[in-house]
């Protein structure tokens, strides 16, 4: 999917939201135990309930590599369940150097190898252009890398002061050189609001992945009002939120009310903005 595409989809289904697939097997349904795999039937469940409200889904992979074998194969299953239309993000957060980054890549992005072909991931730039580089062999795939963080540890590197500016800076400033923003995304977590606007003046056109809306703390309205471009220009992930609003057999149903508050108001500030 290219950054027309999206943004086609963005603007049919009137929302830029991100629903992260964190499934944890102890905070399954009881109800869904039954099944030979609980928590790809609670990923379905979710999908089917969320799925025209959203244009992106995103499994944490530790949630599923945590689990072994059993849940590699969940992680599969829910990419192959996820419909094609919708963007696919697998959140690795990987970075190595080349020859093993390479075998990253072909982990999430070569369907033949690894059962797999997300259209993009999440990577962390500490160790350079040569680490990311062989995610960007895949011409029509996405790297989406570790910018600005949510937690609270991104102050001990982050926004470090280097000679010219902060280290997040300088990481978009240099990682731009790598790729276009037909290509390259960055992680931007909401609670960050106030850098917005700095982030936008580093990479006004690349699209940007949000993590932190809702339970972590983060305000929509912040990030739109410095992040929006003028194509849209956000994924805006909300996970528990959305997928633990319920615990009961209604969970589903309730994901969706959540999720389509999200998109509501997403409608609003899309065409408030003249995206529409």
């Amino acid at each position: 999917m290219n950054k027309a595409q999206l943004f086609e989809q963005i603007q049919k289904k009137r929302s830029f939201l991100c629903v992260g697939l964190d499934t944890v097997l102890e905070k399954v349904p009881q109800h869904l135990l039954k099944y030979k795999d609980p928590v790809l039937e609670f990923n379905k469940q979710i999908i089917d309930a969320t799925q025209d409200l959203c244009v992106a889904y995103k499994p944490n992979t530790a949630f599923y590599e945590a689990r072994g074998v059993q849940g590699w194969q969940s992680l599969i299953d829910t990419w192959k369940y996820i419909p094609k239309s919708i963007f696919s993000i697998a959140d690795a957060k990987r970075g190595d150097i080349g020859n093993t980054s390479a075998m990253y890549a072909d982990a999430f992005f070569n369907e033949e190898k690894s059962g797999m072909s997300f259209d993009s991931i999440t990577v962390a730039p500490y160790m350079g252009e040569d680490s990311v580089s062989p995610f960007l062999n895949y011409a029509d795939k996405w790297v989406i890398l570790l910018a600005l963080t949510s937690n609270p540890g991104h102050r001990d590197f982050q926004t470090q002061a280097i000679t010219e500016g902060k280290l997040y800076e300088e990481v978009i400033r240099v990682s731009s050189t790598w790729a276009n923003s037909e290509q390259l995304m960055y992680v931007v977590g909401a609670t960050r609001g106030a850098e917005f606007e700095n982030i936008r003046r580093l990479a006004p056109n690349n699209f940007l992945l949000v993590p932190g809306v809702g339970a972590q703390g983060g305000s929509l309205g912040d990030v739109c009002e410095f992040g929006l471009n003028d194509q849209c220009g956000l994924l805006v992930n909300s996970s528990r939120g959305i997928i633990y609003a319920s615990n009961g057999e209604d969970f589903a149903e309730r994901a969706r009310e959540e999720a389509l508050k999200l998109q509501r108001e997403m409608e609003q500030i899309l065409s408030s903005n003249g995206l529409l």
